[in-house]
């Protein structure tokens, strides 16, 4: 019997070491179990959240495409191209307002009238008129026009300084770039009217100017076979609004005289639109003799 209970105090006396670690009570144990199972949850929420955010991304970023290249939308949707009014109907000139890479463009389209071109002070009092603006430039030295030119058949001035070009002959308007063109001649044996100007679109390309420098910029146009003005509601440098032709889809495009230029439209409800400075009009400026003018007038 001491035997074994020495033994029993040998146990007692271990058991009760201070030597010895206490074990977690319950209450331990559920504390961490529970902070185990947040982290675990923190860390599943985290890479479910990463996973959707690149797979949003993914969506949001279409992938670069080798024989299917993605094809960048129409800047603005243009829903005039291919309206035709009643050819009965009174001619005048439609205008539209829209913004193309952020620049305020206005859009002027004849209806039912002839493209001339004019020299000299424009009558305003002109009913048959729907549209008017500055066409050529003028020589600095002698007043003379820049470029070559055809009233009616008669040639006013002859040069290649520009290649730009617009003729219109037996009603049919053309716009292009070219150092020499037949048009010239053709529009000079058959009555018809030739200017040259700085060139802006060929081809649906952009055509660099050396020219520097902003101003409001405008230009006469040729889209899917329709013939149409623009000009830019802020000063512009020559790139940034042939870039924005090209963005607005024109074929051809060549340079009308911006910055002051008066010119006018005429809409559908008789409304006169002026823009640039009309001081050559009402002022005591004295015009050049040699100023030209792109007309529209009523069939």
């Amino acid at each position: 019997m001491s035997e074994y209970k020495e033994i029993r105090d040998d146990q007692i006396r271990v058991i009760n070491s201070e030597n010895l670690k206490k074990k977690p009570s319950r209450t331990q144990w559920i504390i961490i179990i529970s902070v185990l199972t947040l982290l675990f949850v923190g860390i599943i929420i985290g890479a479910v959240s990463h996973y959707k955010k690149n797979k949003i991304q993914q969506l949001q970023e279409p992938e670069p495409a080798l024989f299917e290249p993605i094809e960048e939308p129409e800047p603005v949707p243009i829903q005039w191209l291919g309206n035709t009014p009643d050819s009965t109907a009174l001619g005048y000139t439609e205008i539209q307002d829209t913004l193309i890479n952020d620049i305020p463009i206005r859009i002027y389209i004849p209806h039912n009238a002839d493209l001339s071109l004019h020299i000299g002070r424009m009558n305003r009092k002109d009913t048959t008129v729907i549209f008017a603006a500055q066409a050529a430039d003028v020589r600095a030295d002698n007043g003379g026009i820049v470029g070559a030119f055809v009233l009616k058949g008669e040639p006013k001035a002859w040069g290649l300084s520009k290649k730009g070009y617009c003729a219109s002959i037996n009603g049919q308007t053309t716009i292009g770039v070219a150092d020499n063109s037949p048009l010239f001649e053709q529009a000079t044996e058959e009555g018809g009217y030739f200017f040259r100007q700085y060139p802006l679109v060929s081809n649906g390309e952009i055509v660099e100017n050396e020219l520097k420098g902003k101003s409001i910029r405008r230009g006469i146009c040729e889209r899917q076979g329709e013939i149409f003005m623009v000009e830019t509601g802020t000063p512009e440098s020559f790139h940034d609004f042939s870039q924005a032709l090209v963005d607005l889809k024109v074929n051809q495009a060549i340079y009308l005289v911006g910055s002051s230029a008066y010119g006018w439209a005429v809409d559908q409800a008789g409304i006169t639109h002026e823009f640039g400075d009309d001081n050559y009009y009402t002022g005591r400026r004295k015009m050049p003799k040699n100023t030209s003018y792109i007309v529209w007038r009523r069939k």
